[in-house]
């Protein structure tokens, strides 16, 4: 037997949904797949544990490929706020709930691991810090708050500004994108659904629809997932594109523990062939800093005039190595 989407349905489907698949929701909610009823999993209150983790590790598995097939919207998304990065512009995330939590870990993961100010790359959440611990429902509702967020950023035309939201409707976030539009920033908007109000209202709409989720409208689950995907490629690449990379190697990390020292030694003896006695003393001598270290070991510049030739570069290290 075949569900809606055409897929196998599991020994848990029951007739009692309705053919359209969608329960009694709110106007607002009625027609999106986010918050539609999948007969697949209409009795996961009666699976065993190792159905239902197969169940959700099925429905995981399909993630990728909703992504996939937004790359073609997310790539020029990114390389609109890489051109604004590069002219000293800020990005901003802003989410209520799961969208915003999301937003908030991939930007506080920025300085630990490119040495960015924490201003660089920030998220913004409805309720504020509190509603990083606990839930607040109601605030993704305040669209003047999400308007005032954005004021209180001073957020201006070098700055990109990407708005998450699964439905692609929260108020909070709606407005924050309008009135960041209204200040110059570039705006990108972050939706699990097709033809979303966020994606209306931002330059850059990017629409991941992952369908359906195994308890119906919590959008934690898939509708996370592919957030929190297509937030590790903002983030990265746009890094990457700063010159925050050597290959694959995160050069740029801030060696503030020991497993990340240790990371530091490993990338200098990596890409200079060092001994470690000899890595650990261009580390010591730099200040624990990978690319002053590896400049000196490989160029013996000492760390003034390293700096200037990473600054003559946009920080970027291969091109300081491969100068001529």
């Amino acid at each position: 037997m075949t569900g809606p989407d055409g897929c196998q349905q599991s020994g848990f489907a029951d007739a009692s949904w309705h053919e359209s698949g969608f329960a009694d929701t709110p106007a607002g909610l009625d027609g999106l797949e986010t918050e539609r009823v999948d007969p697949r999993y209409a009795t996961i209150d009666r699976a065993s544990v190792a159905e239902l983790a197969t169940l959700m590790n099925e429905a995981d598995a399909s993630v990728p490929a909703a992504v996939r097939a937004a790359l073609p919207q997310i790539v020029p998304a990114i390389e609109a706020v890489s051109r604004r990065m590069r002219g000293g512009g800020r990005l901003l995330y802003v989410g209520a709930g799961t969208p915003g939590r999301l937003g908030v870990l991939d930007a506080s993961e920025c300085p630990p691991t490119f040495s960015t100010p924490p201003e660089l790359v920030r998220g913004l959440i409805a309720g504020g810090d509190a509603a990083m611990f606990t839930a607040q429902e109601g605030v993704e509702d305040d669209a003047e708050a999400g308007r005032a967020a954005v004021a209180a950023e001073g957020v201006g035309p070098a700055d990109s500004v990407v708005g998450i939201t699964a439905s692609g409707r929260t108020p909070y976030v709606l407005a924050a994108i309008g009135e960041a539009r209204a200040r110059g920033a570039l705006t990108v908007g972050v939706s699990c659904n097709a033809g979303t109000a966020l994606s209306a209202a931002a330059e850059h709409g990017i629409e991941v629809v992952v369908g359906p989720e195994v308890v119906a409208g919590s959008t934690r689950l898939k509708a996370g997932t592919a957030q929190k995907l297509v937030l590790n490629m903002f983030s990265t690449i746009t890094m990457v594109q700063l010159g925050k990379t050597y290959g694959n190697l995160m050069v740029d990390v801030s060696a503030t523990n020991a497993k990340l020292r240790e990371r530091a030694i490993r990338m200098v003896r990596t890409v200079t062939g060092a001994s470690r006695e000899r890595a650990e003393e261009a580390l010591a001598a730099s200040g624990m800093r990978v690319k002053l270290a590896i400049l000196h070991l490989e160029r013996g510049l000492d760390a003034e005039d390293a700096i200037a030739r990473l600054a003559a570069t946009g920080g970027r290290l291969r091109d300081v190595l491969e100068e001529r």
